[in-house]
């Protein structure tokens, strides 16, 4: 994601002040109730899976007519899970989702059915996360179970059946305001919008889940909302858009139903939906032949862009170059993951989020008609490193947001050469000196909030490393070991050990120094440089003092020395290692100057020269 827009408030409230009874106006709504549990070996067995309950013939359980429905108080958005709280065996294979949005943004009514792997054989306990909304019901092959709902978790035990294989059916029913995580107010233009956000842990605001980058599962999405109002989705949509049935609107008129789904797993965070009278552009294809979830003959992906009528041709130009992007991207790393690529003017914290298909952009900087290129490169980039090869846990985050920045900063190396990408390169550095995290870890994994993850270690000088990773390694050595990292990890999850593994199988050396200083440990390197002259030998005795904090790391990196002559420049690479180097080195003539890492590939700053000795 881009960082947040601090043109916008700290936070977005969509809880209505006015609470409305829960029964009023909106009917429960119905979805396929499928939930499956595997055998150990991991292969699916045992009986058949239940034919899905059709959409529009079921009627709400006994239950929600005896159940005084309570909203419960949310947690805090942001909050680290406890310890071993997904050590559990649970493992989701799919959520089917069905909400109505109601004209007036109102109380949501919704139902979500999960399919899912357990190792336990027989009855054994679900922990779901979710908070903030009502459970009217939790329903296990037609009838209603006994659950828990309190301290952001929902849980439950489920009875299973005897035998070594079991067929389960959870069904979660809900009704409520989202307290957060599906935004729902009037747009930039005052018209009616509800829009998913749920980095890092917000989906579980508006259905049950295992909320965790972990578990990455499918999605489908029925959506009952407005006539008139335009519905997007991660995937691909479903046939065209038809009327609601009346036991689905429950009273309200006027609701057309849209179905969108995923045949490519993705975690929580980016399962999202998008409701809002928008247009659609067609901004051409991209990754042709090479993006295997695209449902198009010719292999190719669409590339479309979604605002609301007033900004369409702002949007035009902001994404005009979205295609070309993920074709320079495929040719780096590979395959395009997804069924298509949406970007999409919407409602979100950040400047953009990179939910997988269908990024959502800052209303705001798009209606504003704003330059925010770089925030599209960014995102797509997240589409191969954070959406498909995800983190495995927050702490990792520099995994998705280093690789998004520095990446799509490469597409103006790409396009415009090399000092495009170090200008971008030395603003991030600028950035990251200024910040208050250089006395923390990239790999953090002290946090009390996970949006302080969404630091300028995260995103600044993640990409900072991964630049002085390239001139480490090479440019043939890097490029093949990003791409070797992405493969191995691409649909799964990976740590910065998967990628220090990766480049060190590129490389044929050992980088465990290199990962070790500048991604567990804080800080970056203070260079104090002294030189004298011997015009006998001639050559320069150069020492090269580290005078960073004492707390930090004492920096082992290859260094290149630049020397001014009268008759141009000298330059050549040394290994610096130590608080303090000294070398004597044979030189074409007297020097006036040295200098450091002339073309800035190093994280580091250069003290005074303490004299010419």
């Amino acid at each position: 994601m881009a960082p947040p827009d601090h043109r916008l408030p700290a936070a977005v409230d969509s809880r209505h002040e006015a609470r409305t009874d829960p029964r009023s106006g909106v009917a429960p709504v119905v979805a396929l109730m499928v939930a499956v549990v595997l055998g150990g070996c991991g292969l699916l067995r045992g009986p058949e899976e239940p034919a899905p309950i059709p959409w529009d013939s079921a009627s709400p359980p006994p239950i929600a007519e005896h159940v005084e429905l309570v909203d419960p108080e949310p947690i805090p958005m942001g909050l680290p899970p406890a310890p071993g709280r997904y050590d559990q065996d649970l493992d989701v294979l799919h959520y089917d989702v069905e909400i109505v949005i109601p004209p007036e943004n109102d109380r949501v009514s919704s139902r979500t059915l999960i399919r899912y792997v357990n190792e336990t054989r027989g009855p054994h306990r679900v922990t779901l996360d979710f908070t903030g909304l009502s459970v009217e019901a939790v329903m296990w092959d037609g009838r209603p179970l006994e659950f828990s709902h309190e301290d952001g978790l929902l849980q439950f035990e489920a009875p299973g059946r005897p035998g070594i294989y079991d067929t389960l059916q959870v069904e979660v029913m809900s009704r409520g305001v989202p307290d957060d995580g599906l935004v729902m107010r009037d747009n930039v233009h005052g018209q009616p919008a509800a829009f998913a956000d749920n980095w890092p842990n917000r989906a579980r605001f508006w259905f049950p889940s295992n909320d965790h980058p972990s578990d990455p599962a499918t999605v489908s999405f029925t959506v009952h909302a407005p006539e008139g109002l335009r519905v997007v989705a991660n995937g691909l949509q479903v046939g065209e858009p038809e009327p609601a049935p009346p036991q689905v609107a429950g009273g309200i008129e006027g609701l057309q139903t849209w179905r969108w789904e995923t045949g490519v797993a993705i975690p929580t965070y980016l399962m999202v939906i998008g409701v809002a009278d928008m247009v659609v552009m067609d901004q051409g294809l991209a990754a042709c032949g090479q993006a295997p979830a695209s449902p198009r003959e010719d292999g190719c992906v669409e590339v479309t862009g979604w605002a609301f009528p007033p900004d369409t041709a702002h949007a035009r130009v902001a994404f005009s170059r979205a295609a070309e992007m993920v074709d320079l991207y495929v040719d780096l790393f590979g395959p395009y993951p997804y069924e298509k690529l949406a970007n999409v003017q919407s409602a979100t914290r950040f400047g953009g989020m990179e939910n997988a298909s269908a990024i959502f952009y800052s209303e705001q900087a798009i209606a504003q008609g704003r330059d925010i290129e770089g925030t599209v490169a960014h995102e797509i980039v997240h589409q191969w490193f954070g959406n498909s090869a995800t983190p495995a846990d927050w702490a990792h985050l520099w995994l998705s947001e280093g690789f998004a920045t520095y990446f799509g900063a490469y597409f103006w190396e790409h396009t415009e050469g090399r000092p495009a990408l170090q200008e971008r390169l030395d603003a991030a550095r600028e950035r990251y000196l200024a910040s208050d995290v250089i006395h923390r870890p990239v790999v953090d994994h002290e946090v009390e909030n996970l949006l302080d993850l969404l630091n300028r270690n995260s995103y600044q000088k993640g990409a900072l490393v991964l630049h002085m990773l390239r001139w480490v390694m090479g440019d043939r050595d890097f490029f093949r070991g990003v791409r070797s990292y992405y493969q191995e990890h691409a649909g799964g999850n990976a740590t910065t050990d998967d990628l220090q593994a990766a480049m060190e199988r590129a490389h044929g050396e050992s980088l465990d120094w290199f990962f070790r200083q500048w991604l567990h440990r804080p800080g970056y390197p203070v260079y104090r440089t002294e030189m004298s002259w011997d015009e006998g030998a001639g050559a320069a005795r150069v020492t090269v003092r580290q005078d960073q904090d004492q707390a930090w790391p004492t920096f082992r990196m290859p260094v290149e020395f630049e020397f001014r002559l009268d008759g141009g420049v000298h330059r050549e690479v040394h290994l610096v290692d130590g608080r303090e180097w000294t070398r004597t080195m044979s030189l074409p003539g007297e020097p006036t100057d040295v200098r450091l890492d002339p073309d800035g590939w190093i994280l580091m700053e250069r003290a005074e020269d303490a004299g010419d000795g």
